[in-house]
């Protein structure tokens, strides 16, 4: 993928999780959205469990599993079409991807530095703290520049 298509897809994947990540969803309900909804329909487990050709017994299973978060996307996808619900599944970054590389470059940055300001701090060669810092900043930008896999 060549950088600039790279840095396009970068920026429209930033764009459309950053009305994501300014977005709170509703917090799940203790017992899992299944069983709130289900239950808020009126709908037994018996009725869900016909719609889905499977026993009483799986729902239960299912309803457990969703409530401990041990249940399958594929799981959740029948249950919620079963329900007449959509299944939104999103992975929102806390900060923007951008960012996340950003401050990734840095960490890369910084731990490649570190043996050579220690090396030279012992031989009394230190630098100032701006140039260090100057430093800092262009080789960050410079893995920034470089393949995206060389920052993990």
């Amino acid at each position: 993928m060549n950088k600039k298509f790279a840095n396009l897809q970068l920026h429209q994947m930033d764009l459309s999780l950053t009305k994501l990540r300014n977005t709170r969803p509703p917090n799940r309900p203790g017992n899992g959205w299944v069983k709130a909804i289900r239950e808020s329909l009126g709908m037994s487990a018996s009725a869900l469990a016909r719609k889905l050709g499977v026993t009483p017994a799986s729902i239960t299973k299912l309803e457990k599993a969703e409530a401990d978060e041990k249940i399958t996307l594929a799981s959740l996808r029948k249950l919620a079409s079963a329900l007449d619900c959509e299944l939104q599944y999103t992975l929102v970054p806390r900060k923007s991807l951008e960012k996340i590389l950003e401050d990734r470059a840095i960490t890369v940055a910084r731990e490649r530095l570190r043996p050579i300001s220690h090396s030279m701090s012992l031989e009394d060669q230190s630098v100032d703290k701006s140039a260090s810092q100057k430093q800092l900043q262009l080789l960050a930008k410079e893995i920034l520049d470089g393949p995206r896999r060389n920052l993990w």
